[in-house]
């Protein structure tokens, strides 16, 4: 990887990174956006929610550039119009739903429009209610008309054990017919093979017109390893586990203090600085 002296774009996951564990968006976080906007240096965001759980994100950080819902499902831009969108096969989604209730977690369904839950008093349905800032229908089972339209299917639990468990069974038996990562300790999403993090960076990479090697990522789960490999640079955050910190250049504060906003300005806009009165 490079250093972080040539980055033109930071791209960050939401949950974890760039809020806290309430959700919150601190006021750091709002001023080093503007900060990297004055450098010059676009930003963007990525994470497993759907588009619109982000859309009170976009007039704070005063984001311009695409954002990825779904770790990559489904592109938009600051509007919310769709600029790219996929959809997990409908035979794979019927699969994933099995095999995740066979496991014994809770099963979520996303449509390109729709959260679709069996249960409204399952774990975890009313704190991501909360956070995304829309309801989900409840619905008695998933039809194939919700199949045939599926950009993410959720295994949800509070065993982290059998969360873990079940990610790598998904990934053993739908192979390369989607993407099966953990966003949260407590779930893991199952999206189309191109809906991944890595893929995200390649995505903006030529939606935007910036090399890879230009782009910095920000994450702290295992799901955003593969858009660490893929960048130039690439941040941890100090509520990441010991293997995600392995795979990143850096590593910042966790997210309760003030990580985002401390590695950007630690290891971005600092280097950016310099990299400017070098050039001038």
């Amino acid at each position: 990887m490079s250093g972080p002296g040539d980055v033109r774009l930071v791209l960050a996951d939401v949950d974890g990174t760039l809020v806290t564990e309430d959700k919150v968006l601190t006021e750091a976080a709002k001023a080093v956006a503007l900060e990297l906007r004055d450098a010059g240096i676009a930003l963007a965001i990525t994470g497993g929610r759907p588009p619109r759980g982000m859309r009170m994100l976009i007039e704070p950080l005063a984001l311009d550039s695409a954002i990825a819902g779904f770790n990559g499902g489904v592109f938009v831009s600051p509007d919310l119009a769709v600029i790219e969108c996929h959809a997990l096969d409908p035979s794979t989604a019927k699969r994933t739903v099995k095999l995740i209730s066979d496991k014994g977690l809770d099963v979520w369904v996303y449509t390109d429009t729709e959260w679709l839950i069996r249960d409204q008093g399952a774990p975890h349905v009313a704190r991501e209610a909360w956070t995304v800032k829309f309801d989900a229908k409840v619905v008695p089972a998933f039809t194939d008309a919700h199949l045939a339209r599926v950009v993410k299917v959720v295994g949800i639990s509070d065993d982290l054990d059998l969360v873990a468990a079940c990610e790598k069974a998904a990934q053993v038996a739908l192979g390369a017919a989607a993407s099966a990562e953990r966003s949260q300790p407590y779930y893991f999403d199952v999206t189309h093979p191109k809906a991944n993090k890595g893929t995200v960076v390649a995505t903006l990479s030529r939606l935007m017109n910036i090399p890879p090697a230009q782009i910095a990522t920000m994450g702290d789960m295992p799901n955003d390893v593969p858009m660490f490999l893929k960048s130039g640079f690439s941040i941890a955050m100090g509520n990441a586990s010991d293997e995600v910190k392995a795979q990143a250049s850096a590593v910042t504060d966790g997210n309760e203090n003030e990580g985002f906003a401390n590695g950007v300005r630690k290891f971005i806009l600092r280097d950016a600085g310099a990299t400017s009165r070098k050039r001038a």
